[in-house]
């Protein structure tokens, strides 16, 4: 069953508003699909982050909007890339019968038995892109490495479906491999920290132009 999520309509984008909605606990957004005209959006940030708690961020949403409700999937949650609180949220209307492409985390599970010998399990794809439709996204993709030895990968090629979606990769990717110890030592010893910088404010609409 969808998490319901309440929504308003916002007259404007000006940066006075979108100000006065974050300061009252919303967040600005904006919904769009094929099916649907674009409309300026503002949700209960509570109530947004409950719903992603529950449900995951591939959850499939029942937004409730002007009288209509509409299934949606969040397809960009843009956050204070200092404080971690929300800016923004695009919203798309999907056909429950047409499918979607999305990317889903991947989750490994079970015990290795290539670690326990001293190996170091390296994780190299953290979500796939899948085409599925609404009703049938998983929270998450769990691959099983409990039969993984030194050496060993898991592929894509390796993921069940079920026949529940196709994933957007070549078989032949590497989820992940137990790498020896040694190998592992000589990557952590290449490897160079190099500074970084938190990028801008985000959100489409906090612009002062806007």
């Amino acid at each position: 069953m969808a998490i319901v999520l309440e929504a308003k309509e916002r007259a404007d984008k000006k940066r006075s508003t979108l100000h006065r909605i974050r300061s009252q606990g919303g967040i600005p957004a904006i919904l769009y699909g094929k099916k649907v005209e674009n409309k300026m959006i503002f949700v209960s940030t509570a109530e947004l982050e409950k719903a992603l708690r529950e449900g995951g961020r591939t959850s499939l949403l029942t937004l409730k909007v002007g009288g209509e409700e509409h299934s949606v999937l969040l397809r960009e949650l843009q956050r204070d890339p200092l404080r971690g609180h929300p800016l923004h949220a695009d919203f798309q209307a999907v056909d429950m019968s047409t499918e979607v492409d999305i990317d889903v985390e991947v989750r490994l599970v079970g015990e290795a038995p290539g670690v326990k010998d001293g190996g170091v399990l390296q994780q190299n794809l953290h979500e796939l892109s899948i085409r599925v439709l609404p009703a049938n996204i998983p929270p998450v993709i769990e691959v099983d490495i409990s039969g993984l030895q030194v050496g060993d990968t898991v592929t894509v090629g390796d993921v069940k479906t079920d026949g529940k979606f196709e994933i957007n990769h070549e078989p032949s990717e590497v989820i992940a491999t137990i790498l020896p110890p040694q190998q592992e030592e000589e990557i952590n010893s290449g490897e160079q920290q190099e500074a970084g910088q938190p990028d801008a404010a985000e959100g489409r609409e906090t612009t002062p132009e806007e």
